[in-house]
């Protein structure tokens, strides 16, 4: 569909008279490879999974990205596939970010959240405002690209040397889902536009003062070795008015690869609770 003058590419599962959620990927990630979680969910749902701008099939190639382009995306989304309910909303990382900023502006059109390891960043400051500048305004002379693979293998090795809890299958899909083959060589179908810094700076405080006004109830979801809650403070200590926390053990970061049955467990078992 077109989202905003890109055609959005969103991945769909279920009965369109079930109940509806929404997942939204992280950075590099796409939609479709929350595949293993809605292959473990117990119940009928409906899931809309769209692959963001500049990620996926949903390449589009621009001098940069904002990240307030995704809330508005997120807004036509939500309008066109939810106009009349709020909605319900399953972020992993940088979904789970755009997620939590769209739910504290827009707390009418969203009725629950399940935050996937959604911390934020770190605090800037704002004295690394002309360093940040510069470094834009150099980095836009140049062309970034990403690596490229001989073959699908190669990428799925690297990929199951990040997530070894994914099979050999499984790390297959994730490389034809995240790849395309391009002139004999294996390409990420992520723009190389998203390796250029972003000119503005991370204001944690203004953030943080979305979360605050969330309205929707919030399932956080963290695991237990990911690097991101040792490095942003304690998870029950983040400003979210209506979250319970839940934290899976031995899993890192991409707790959607590395445990998708247990996900889907805690996925449906607050969801059933809340809804």
């Amino acid at each position: 569909m077109s989202v905003r003058g890109i055609d959005y590419c969103i991945h769909e599962w279920g009965d369109e008279e079930a109940p509806l959620f929404f997942y939204l990927h992280g950075l590099g990630d796409t939609g479709a490879t929350f595949q293993f979680v809605v292959d473990a969910l117990k119940s009928d749902w409906r899931v809309l999974a769209p692959d963001w701008r500049g990620f996926g099939r949903t390449l589009h190639r621009t001098h940069a990205y904002w990240f307030p382009d995704y809330l508005a995306d997120l807004h036509e989304l939500l309008n066109s596939h939810s106009p009349d309910r709020p909605a319900v909303l399953v972020g992993h990382s940088m979904g789970a970010n755009i997620a939590s900023l769209y739910a504290g502006a827009m707390p009418e059109r969203v009725s629950a959240i399940v935050n996937i390891e959604g911390f934020g960043l770190a605090d800037s400051d704002p004295h690394d405002a002309p360093r940040r500048y510069r470094d834009w305004l150099e980095a836009g002379q140049t062309t970034p690209v990403f690596s490229t693979y001989p073959d699908y293998a190669k990428l799925a090795g690297k990929i199951r040397k990040r997530s070894p809890a994914l099979s050999a299958a499984q790390a297959d899909f994730v490389a034809r889902e995240w790849a395309v083959e391009d002139k004999g060589v294996i390409r990420l179908r992520a723009d190389p536009i998203h390796k250029l810094p972003n000119a503005v700076l991370y204001r944690r405080a203004e953030a943080e003062a979305c979360w605050r006004d969330i309205s929707a109830a919030m399932l956080f979801v963290s695991g237990e070795i990911s690097p991101f809650a040792s490095q942003l403070g304690n998870v029950d200590a983040l400003p979210f008015p209506r979250a319970r926390t839940c934290t899976i053990p031995k899993v890192g970061h991409m707790i959607h690869f590395e445990a998708p049955v247990t996900l889907a467990t805690q996925i449906e078992r607050f969801l059933q609770q809340t809804l």
